[in-house]
């Protein structure tokens, strides 16, 4: 007997904006929080690693320390990484395309101080916000979308994400100035005004549209890393 292919039981597509204030904005309103599991255990991390650098290195009490760190590190990460699956789980049971930008994390994060050569500029702020994307778990975030969309029937598509922050998602007039703060967007041209996430994840719904209409192709190949499925079991 065949297998059949899953039937998702929504039909909706949503746009979804990845963020450093906020975990994720939906082009439909709906906004999750930062993942705050680091922010949270950084001094307690910094009092550990300020102890560990007083102790001799390789000594029997280093290595119990450097233990110690290790173990906060992975309760961070589980903690990262269980709100992670809360979150995309429900994103995928409402809805059965989920429209996403095709960041380049890896690139995204880079060190800030740059090379000998070119030197990185404003390095604090840039490190700053290399520590928030890796904190938020963008890849993560998309890599489990993508399996739970292919096992439920639905898809992801991922589309440029350029000017999406600065195009307006009623006129489409695209310009910087859009965007006179961090967290608001008024246009210009017609006057439109949103908060610049929900503006955001508009605008990645309506990219998602043309490409669709244009007869684009969702990629829907099996991701190469999935979760046990006694794990996700739990989870989805």
């Amino acid at each position: 007997m065949e297998a059949t292919e899953p039937q998702h039981g929504s039909t909706s597509i949503v746009g979804l904006d990845a963020g450093v204030t906020k975990l994720a904005t939906l082009s439909d309103g709906t906004v999750y929080p930062p993942v705050s599991s680091f922010k949270v255990n950084q001094r307690k991390l910094a009092r550990l690693q300020r102890k560990l650098s007083r102790k001799i290195q390789f000594s029997a009490n280093w290595q119990k320390q450097k233990r110690k760190i290790q173990r906060l590190h992975s309760h961070i990460a589980n903690i990262r990484k269980d709100y992670l699956h809360k979150v995309t789980s429900e994103i995928s049971k409402n809805h059965a395309m989920i429209v996403i930008e095709d960041l380049k994390v890896s690139n995204m994060s880079k060190s800030a101080k740059g090379t000998t050569e070119r030197p990185g500029r404003n390095v604090k702020a840039k490190s700053g916000l290399n520590r928030s994307i890796l904190e938020q778990g963008w890849y993560e975030m998309r890599r489990q979308l993508e399996y739970k969309q292919l096992w439920r029937g639905g898809q992801v598509l991922a589309i440029p994400p350029a000017y999406t922050s600065q195009k307006c998602a009623c006129c489409g007039h695209t310009a910087k100035e859009n965007r006179p703060s961090q967290s608001q967007f008024e246009c210009l041209e017609c006057g439109y005004t949103a908060n610049a996430d929900i503006n955001g994840a508009r605008n990645i719904l309506a990219a998602g549209h043309a490409v669709l209409a244009c007869g684009g192709r969702v990629q829907s190949d099996r991701p190469s890393k999935q979760e046990p499925a006694e794990v996700i079991q739990t989870s989805v």
